[in-house]
């Protein structure tokens, strides 16, 4: 029954492929397909499939505690595909299912391992986004992949090159809309090379936390060129006159006027009519950015090691 109830909402709800595996796979019981614009993608998730009421007899607030068997949990976690855990509930005709990974799994006080179910995560068409996203590979997987993917920007740091983070958000959408830019310039500040443009939609998030999240390999900082530019100009325009001799008048030194920002981190630079603000940080190499840079010059030599 659970087999079936699995089969009928991947198929009916989410119009994939699914696929029983034979019973002596160990701990799998189907795969499922991502299919896109009616073509199978490739981009598969293993499922484990249990059905009864035994599962659902003792609701907590958030869903359900399902029990692990350890030799599971590894192979699970060391899997190909990303796994996940289904299971049906006959008497409310409920499908539901929870991802297995480091992040999922509890241990007990006495060592036993337990994932919880939520009652929120019915598999339906409601969870096509979460699916399709652990379609594309485990988050260890995932994360390696991006740190490769970001290895040009890191070695352009690393040959002295200067990048930016460079941001404009309309702070009035709800949304959280902004185009990013990333930009290579040279130390001198010139020769400017644009790497790559995108559009983020951070919800309700603050840029100052979400524009960091996107390059853990490198601290994130002001760009001390234009920060010190834009600032003097807003202070002269707040805090200086000129009589009609020529004479400037301060009604408050650079200085005292720039104390304002100084438990301040990141912030915009400017804000062009009260909708959009401007950003331009400057990226800098991280312990795990030049690590990773370690791992990558190790993994392009050649050589023998011992493997488990």
């Amino acid at each position: 029954m659970g087999v079936a109830a699995t089969q009928l909402a991947v198929v009916r709800d989410l119009e994939w492929l699914f696929r029983e595996q034979p019973t002596d796979d160990y701990g799998i019981d189907a795969q499922i397909e991502v299919v896109e614009d009616e073509k199978a993608t490739g981009r598969l998730i293993a499922a484990q499939i249990k059905s009864g009421p035994s599962y659902f007899d003792k609701p907590v607030a958030d869903g359900w505690w399902f029990k692990l068997d350890r030799d599971d949990v590894e192979y699970w976690l060391d899997h190909s595909l990303p796994v996940i855990i289904v299971i049906y509930d006959p008497a409310a005709d409920a499908t539901y299912w929870q991802v297995v990974s480091i992040s999922t799994v509890v241990t007990g006080p006495r060592g036993g391992k337990k994932i919880l179910i939520p009652s929120t995560q019915k598999l339906d068409a409601s969870a096509l986004k979460q699916l399709i996203a652990l379609a594309d590979g485990k988050p260890y997987e995932l994360h390696l992949r991006q740190l490769r993917l970001a290895l040009p920007w890191m070695r352009l740091l690393q040959g002295g090159r200067r990048v930016l983070l460079e941001a404009d958000e309309w702070v009035n959408k709800m949304s959280g809309r902004g185009d990013l830019q990333i930009i290579s310039v040279n130390d001198a500040n010139e020769d400017r090379r644009e790497l790559g443009t995108w559009h983020l939609m951070a919800g309700l998030r603050r840029y100052e936390d979400v524009l960091p999240s996107l390059v853990p390999w490198a601290d994130v900082v002001l760009h001390e060129e234009t920060y010190e530019d834009a600032d003097y100009e807003a202070w002269e325009a707040e805090c200086v006159v000129e009589d009609r001799e020529g004479d400037r008048m301060e009604f408050e030194t650079y200085d005292d006027w720039h104390r304002k920002f100084d438990n301040i981190g990141l912030r915009p630079y400017a804000n062009s009519a009260g909708e959009v603000d401007h950003w331009r940080l400057e990226l800098v190499l991280n312990e795990l950015g030049r690590g990773f840079l370690s791992v990558d010059e190790f993994a392009e030599g050649d050589g023998m090691m011992l493997t488990p």
